[in-house]
Parts: C-alpha cells; sequence; structure tokens
C-alpha cells in the first residue's frame, strides 16, 4: 500500500533530502515549506495520511501546525522533526541529522510504512 506522506521544512535542502528518503520508501510525496502551506494541502488532499514537520520553522511552528492538522484530520499519523528541539506533545520525534534507516525504522513503527 503506497502512504502519500505531506513533509514540511522551512530549509529548502533539508526538504528535497527528506522528499528524497521517502519517494525511496515508496510513498507519494507532498511538500511545504510553512505551516500555513501544510495545512491548505491537507485540506485538499484527502489521501494524505502522514504528516511529516520540523518543529523550527518562522512563523507557524511545527507544534502549533502539528496541533491545527489534527483537529482537520485526527486520524493523521504525525512525526516531527528537529534538530534542538525537546519532544512535546507526544508526538514520535526524530532527531536532525539522521539517515535513511532511521527515517525508515521510525515511520514503519509509527505508520507502518515499509
Amino acid at each position: 500500500m503506497s502512504h502519500t506522506v505531506l513533509v514540511v521544512d522551512d530549509d529548502p535542502p533539508v526538504l528535497e533530502t527528506i522528499v528524497a528518503m521517502l519517494e525511496d520508501l515508496g510513498c507519494q510525496v507532498i511538500s511545504a515549506r510553512s505551516g500555513p502551506d501544510a495545512l491548505e494541502r491537507l485540506g485538499e488532499n484527502r489521501d494524505i495520511s502522514v504528516l511529516i514537520t520540523d518543529i523550527n520553522m518562522p512563523g507557524m511552528d511545527g507544534h502549533e501546525l502539528a496541533e491545527l492538522a489534527r483537529r482537520l484530520r485526527p486520524e493523521l499519523k504525525m512525526l516531527q522533526l528537529s534538530g534542538r528541539e525537546p519532544r512535546r506533545g507526544g508526538l514520535p520525534m526524530i532527531r536532525k541529522p539522521f539517515s535513511f534507516e532511521e527515517l525508515a525504522d521510525i515511520l514503519q513503527r509509527t505508520a507502518g510504512i515499509h
């Protein structure tokens, strides 16, 4: 089963790298560079089953985005990314930088993506 993943990061090279990793895992990937952009994509595409968001972004941070996304789509699986923020709100988190294997492992455990 192919998963549609929305990945959000304000740093273009990081976003491109994560998109490539997810595509290598067989995911359909939609990218966004901000929280408001991500919410718009969530509203437009009901196929999105997983949200992966950076925590540290200007304007709407990843915590706020996760909270708003949960209200919009309660069934959505979520994973947060950060190089320095502590985990908050009980969501799974992966620390940057991470390897392809680390991303594959946490997605398999949290979202059933193989």
